[in-house]
């Protein structure tokens, strides 16, 4: 088999990958971060024991993060998968009155993934306690595995969003997630 049909395979493995992803409403990556973020704060809904949160079937966000022109992050799970991944899903809505763009700083600032047009490639995961920041992963071609080719949002509509990461250790529950120009807030990990 020659290296060209293997990293055709790759792209093939790594695109069902994200297609049964999205089918099932899962999120994706992260990149390099941009330390501008703005002053609104994160309103976080976490639940707290034996709560339910979004993950079990209720319609509150895991987190909400305030960005720009009025665009809100909600974050609707937090899931680690069998494969070693971590995919973060929700949607991007647009609480402002006008129609906004999600801005082009979500890309992060790495090259390999800016050249691959608008995504919220630059979203990152910290885990403090591991002293580690986990960025986006990347298909074999670099491009990020998070939702990409940000479209236009009118005012009041929302668009489904999905990151995918490294999973952190399975004693790891909790982790700052951070996307350029929102502000950053706790998530807690599911599965």
């Amino acid at each position: 088999m020659s290296i060209r049909c293997t990293a055709k395979a790759r792209r093939g493995m790594v695109a069902l990958t994200i297609a049964a992803g999205l089918a099932v409403g899962v999120a994706g990556c992260g990149g390099g971060g941009d330390d501008k973020k703005p002053e609104a704060s994160a309103s976080v809904s976490r639940s707290g024991g034996s709560g339910a949160s979004t993950q079990e079937g209720s319609d509150e966000p895991v987190a909400e993060l305030k960005g720009e022109d009025g665009l809100v992050l909600q974050i609707a799970s937090v899931q680690r998968d069998s494969g070693g991944f971590l995919t973060v899903s929700g949607e991007m809505k647009n609480d402002g009155d006008k129609a906004a763009r999600v801005s082009v700083r979500t890309a992060g600032d790495e090259t390999e993934i800016i050249r691959h047009g608008s995504s919220l490639g630059g979203a990152t995961l910290v885990d403090a306690k591991s002293k580690k920041r986990y960025y986006v992963l990347r298909d074999t071609d670099g491009r990020p595995l998070t939702t990409t080719g940000m479209p236009r949002i009118e005012a009041g509509a929302s668009i489904p969003v999905f990151m995918q990461f490294p999973a952190p250790p399975t004693g790891t529950t909790e982790v700052t997630f951070q996307l350029p120009t929102f502000a950053s807030a706790p998530i807690q990990i599911s599965g």
